[in-house]
């Protein structure tokens, strides 16, 4: 899928475009969503090197996700995306040469949608392309605040259901949720933070001072959500060692009351032991009331046994 944006004073209007199509004039961004052979082709017209593939977008090194060529700058961007309660990672790459933004990527992103939908109700105001993907890194900065907002509201929730027997195993599955979804976020404004120094380094001389201010506060907002996510990780962490340790102290009272059965009943099981020995001459044999006073020695042991661990303290 090829969608082209058209730049009208500082609008853009959207155009989908077919394989017979050429680029029309004044195209600000190009961007193109699971391309299929012949799409990748069509691309051919657009780049003098080679035309990107869709297993180059998961590159981790430096040198594979921010460089420059004959083609332009290339930068590798990853980008958080939530899917019910969990948070996915997706690498968008975009190429910025001239006057063109060209966006590839294999996955569609709510955030591209919201940039159209600003579009369409004219919220979105850009002169040149170096504008357009500030803009983007924007509305990803906004979008990564507001996920660490949500981490903060789902781990008040977690806190008063960590103690909780019966959803233990809910909040444990939250959590972990949790802990992957903040470590996508982080990885994000790491990534994003590398990106927009790359971009500030390789615009030095082109970039107005209006978008170089711009770049440096986006850094800066970078910088002040990093501590967050090194918070939330701690406040994850402290409530799984939280729900381990009050899964060990039920664990521990369960095995209390098995020892504390099993020492009770050892007293009676003596005495039901030593009168079940088939000796010849046992006094308590002959005794009428020999079994009920083996019966009062038992339930007396038990009794005695158990008041004394009530009396220590132990039960």
């Amino acid at each position: 899928m090829i969608t082209a944006y058209t730049l009208h004073g500082k609008s853009l209007a959207i155009q989908p475009l077919d394989l017979e199509d050429k680029l029309p004039p004044n195209t600000l961004w190009l961007d193109i969503l699971k391309p299929d052979e012949q799409e990748q082709h069509w691309m051919k017209q657009l780049f003098v090197e080679e035309v990107p593939e869709l297993d180059e977008l998961d590159d981790i090194e430096a040198s594979a996700r921010f460089y420059r060529d004959k083609d332009g700058l290339h930068i590798h961007s990853l980008f958080p995306q939530r899917l019910g309660k969990e948070i996915d990672g997706i690498n968008v790459l975009f190429t910025l040469r001239n006057n063109l933004l060209i966006s590839f990527r294999e996955d569609d992103l709510g955030l591209m949608r919201l940039l159209r939908h600003y579009m369409r109700q004219d919220r979105l105001e850009v002169e040149d392309a170096p504008d357009l993907l500030l803009e983007i890194f924007q509305l990803k900065i906004e979008y990564i605040s507001d996920l660490i907002e949500d981490g903060y509201k789902t781990l008040e929730d977690t806190a008063k259901e960590v103690l909780q027997v019966d959803d233990l195993h809910k909040t444990m599955s939250d959590l972990m949720l949790q802990e992957d979804g903040n470590g996508h976020i982080r990885l994000a404004l790491y990534d994003t933070r590398r990106a927009l120094r790359f971009l500030k380094r390789s615009l030095r001389q082109n970039a107005s001072d209006e978008q170089r201010k711009w770049i440096d506060e986006m850094l800066y907002d970078i910088e002040s959500l990093l501590p967050h996510t090194q918070f939330l990780f701690d406040k994850i962490n402290f409530q799984l060692e939280a729900a381990m340790g009050f899964t060990s102290l039920e664990q521990s009272k369960v095995i209390k009351i098995f020892s504390v059965a099993a020492v009770v009943f050892l007293p009676p099981t003596l005495i039901a032991s030593i009168y079940g020995m088939n000796f010849e001459i046992m006094p308590e044999l002959g005794f009428d009331y020999g079994y009920p006073m083996s019966l009062v020695m038992m339930l007396m042991s038990a009794c005695g046994t158990y008041y004394f661990f009530k009396r220590k303290g132990w039960l």
